[in-house]
């Protein structure tokens, strides 16, 4: 897939986007789409970030590192990381915790599937929502985004917090329209934009 081509499907996906949320009667400024490059070359991200769009992922930290010298800093900088989806271990919390606060930068904002000990032993994180991939079994996906909506509605109770000041990450390129309608208030489209994934070829 080329640049162009690339940002055009982008733009579908915010319309899309917006139709969704307003099946749900919500603003669809609330919902962030993440364009996850995953193997993708730092050409087709900087098409992307020219027709607009400032927020990007990747799977992989290295993926980062490698990008980011070639990038805006408003799009991938290390130093200025929004934002880490996937903090799914404790181990991974400590270490974030540990070298945000060594290098003294603001706290870096999390989602994450272990709520309580980020909110209770990691001050240098900042909980802001839940991270979550459904089922592939797109027959049941539903029940499945009811399933995890009802868990931020918990997670919020337990925290004393309002439900609005909890992400819910949810839904991807297969299934992000019906996750929006569920609820979701940030989708991570990686193929839906940049197409299907591309690996070295082994020798």
């Amino acid at each position: 897939m080329d640049g162009v081509a690339a940002a055009a499907a982008l733009r579908s996906v915010l319309h899309r986007v917006k139709q969704a949320a307003e099946r749900s009667s919500r603003a669809s400024d609330r919902i962030r789409v993440v364009a996850v490059s995953k193997t993708k070359p730092v050409s087709l991200l900087r098409e992307v970030y020219d027709a607009g769009h400032r927020s990007f992922g990747e799977n992989y930290v290295q993926e980062i590192i490698e990008k980011a010298p070639q990038l805006p800093e408003d799009i991938a900088g290390v130093p200025n990381l929004v934002m880490v989806e996937t903090v799914d271990d404790e181990k991974i919390a400590n270490n974030l915790d540990r070298v945000i606060g060594n290098i003294g930068r603001k706290p870096l904002k999390v989602l994450v599937q272990l709520v309580k000990h980020v909110t209770s032993s990691c001050p240098n994180l900042e909980f802001c929502g839940l991270m979550t991939i459904g089922m592939p079994d797109y027959s049941s996906t539903p029940e499945n985004f009811k399933t995890l909506a009802k868990c931020r509605t918990e997670v919020c109770n337990a925290l004393g917090i309002p439900e609005e000041q909890c992400e819910l990450s949810m839904g991807m390129s297969g299934d992000f329209e019906l996750a929006i309608e569920m609820g979701s208030t940030n989708v991570r489209i990686g193929s839906t934009i940049f197409g299907a994934r591309e690996y070295p070829k082994k020798q």
